[in-house]
């Protein structure tokens, strides 16, 4: 007898707000508000609640992925005997513009610095393998920065099997939000970490036909989720926040818009996320949801309030 859509069982357990609280245990928390001030990103109301009660449980869950992946590969060692070198544990974080993926990712990597043994942590978000703007405007493909496109895919997916295999150091470029674009002759040098976070809207993209991932690296998966009505209105408050701040600086690539009023900054915030970012999310980001190995998911103020863990 074969099963209806509606009686497959669900691939992933999930946890309402106080279910999750509990599975944080005895995990002791070491971040101070001014900490946290540091890493929250624009517009982010997060909370030292929301860090105890949401990220101390997530740290456990990592840490416990994290030792069994040294216990397998000991194990492998011992069947093939001989040595098999650590290497990094990846940790991808996905989701849209605006979410809070970036400042998920920060409060992870001070909170996995945390762990017994105090692993060293490297954070590295994709924009740093978009193509330079001037790329993009000689492929026309400026108005679609953030898609799939506009990712030098080769050179991300270069880096993340390098950092697998255990490379030493690696160079990566350097992206500047201020400018909007890839800093000219400027490079990060990634050394040989304990962790690797890789950030970015597109991680769990599914490769092409016969081509590897960039998740096929990962050894775990975070989707930063929330409804797309939210997402918009917290782009658009972002967007003001930056008329107010960053924009002012004459060095911005946003400058000139400092020279609307409200009313056309809200015209301006809205057409960028109903003509590229909505699309984006919809069509690319969305649809990859399915594959991460955890999803946070977000109630309109910000806070975590559902949690969905892949059955092991």
């Amino acid at each position: 007898m074969s099963l209806a859509w509606d009686d497959v069982p669900s691939p992933y357990v999930e946890f309402d707000r106080a279910a999750w609280r509990a599975l944080r245990a005895s995990m002791p928390l070491a971040l101070t508000a001014a900490e946290l001030d540091r890493l929250r990103g624009l517009r982010d109301p997060i909370d030292i609640t929301e860090v105890e009660e949401v990220y101390l449980p997530l740290s456990r869950l990592l840490n416990v992925f994290a030792a069994a992946d040294g216990r397998l590969r000991d194990t492998v060692s011992a069947f093939l005997s001989e040595p098999v070198p650590p290497t990094p544990f990846i940790i991808g974080v996905a989701g849209s513009v605006a979410v809070g993926k970036s400042t998920t990712s920060r409060l992870l990597r001070t909170l996995i610095t945390q762990w017994p043994g105090h692993p060293r942590v490297e954070l590295v978000t994709t924009d740093s393998f978009l193509y330079s703007n001037a790329t993009l405007a000689e492929r026309g493909i400026m108005d679609r920065k953030g898609f799939p496109e506009s990712y030098d895919r080769r050179a991300l997916l270069r880096f993340v099997a390098a950092m697998k295999a255990g490379a030493a150091q690696i160079a990566i470029p350097v992206y500047s939000h201020l400018s909007y674009d890839i800093v000219p002759d400027a490079d990060h040098v990634v050394r040989r970490p304990d962790v690797l976070i890789v950030e970015g809207l597109n991680v769990l993209q599914a490769p092409p036909a016969g081509s590897l991932a960039i998740s096929d690296y990962f050894d775990f998966s975070i989707y930063v989720d929330a409804r797309v009505e939210d997402v918009r209105q917290w782009f658009v408050d972002r967007i003001f926040a930056l008329w107010r701040g960053a924009f002012t600086d004459p060095r911005s690539y946003f400058h000139q818009f400092t020279q609307l009023d409200e009313d056309e900054v809200a015209a301006f915030a809205h057409q960028v996320w109903r003509d590229i970012n909505e699309v984006n999310l919809v069509s690319n980001i969305l649809p990859t949801r399915a594959r991460a190995t955890l999803v946070l998911h977000k109630a309109r103020d910000h806070s975590v309030q559902r949690v969905r863990l892949r059955r092991i």
